[in-house]
């Protein structure tokens, strides 16, 4: 019989999310494998595998409360609004600590934010960072997502915050960075990002790549969780 539930991963930095499918595939022998939301290669943290049957629960589990601890860098702004790619410009002008603080609560709540060109949503049948690759930038609308919580924390570098955020499903941590810093007038953008939370599953409910791989095939089996 067919394996058939929900696994938690922790995605590891430096593979995509279709790497870990890949890897769920062979291990569990099925072609049946999806997850309910993309995390970029730089990204590590909660990674829902749905494997058999229960791949048809996506819908319903892709449009929870979603949980990050992320990076903040201040003074840097990059054409993807995170380290990975090109940087635009920089500056050593930073805003106090108080001037941060007092931003950030202003992201906090229901609020508008525009997708980037470097992500994965599809205008027309293209994805929007295939057309960013070869230079070209089209308008996008502007969504509603819900900040429900954010708070901040400095980190060791004087341009650097951590931030701790609860946000809805659809929300671009790395837009939220670049927002941010725009707001102050420095400029910013994401520098690390781990899901803490997503789909009710946090990471202390995660099970490494690693450690499946050591396990039987029964063992990996009684892993999964019921749909």
């Amino acid at each position: 019989m067919e394996a058939s539930g929900v696994l938690i991963i922790t995605k590891p930095e430096g593979i995509t999310s279709h790497d870990v499918v890949g890897k769920i595939r062979r291990l569990f022998s099925t072609r049946r494998v999806g997850h309910t939301g993309t995390l970029d290669p730089m990204a590590t943290g909660v990674l829902v595998i749905l494997i058999g049957r229960a791949a048809k629960a996506a819908e319903y589990l892709s449009c929870d409360e979603k949980g990050y601890l992320a990076t903040l860098r201040l003074g840097e702004v990059y054409d993807t609004e995170d380290v990975t790619g090109e940087l635009i410009s920089s500056t050593d002008t930073l805003p106090d600590e108080q001037a941060v603080y007092d931003a950030i609560k202003r992201f906090q709540g229901e609020i508008m934010q525009i997708p980037p060109m470097y992500s994965a949503l599809k205008v027309d049948g293209k994805k929007l960072c295939d057309l960013a690759r070869k230079g070209i930038e089209i308008e996008r609308k502007a969504r509603p997502i819900t900040i429900h919580n954010i708070e901040a924390t400095p980190k060791a570098l004087p341009h650097d915050y951590t931030l701790n955020v609860k946000c809805s499903a659809g929300t671009y941590i790395r837009t939220l960075c670049a927002d941010i810093g725009s707001s102050l007038g420095c400029g910013g953008a994401m520098a690390s990002l781990c899901r803490t939370l997503a789909g009710g599953f946090t990471i202390e409910n995660a099970h490494t790549l690693e450690s499946i791989e050591a396990l039987t095939p029964e063992e990996r089996v009684s892993l999964l969780m019921p749909t």
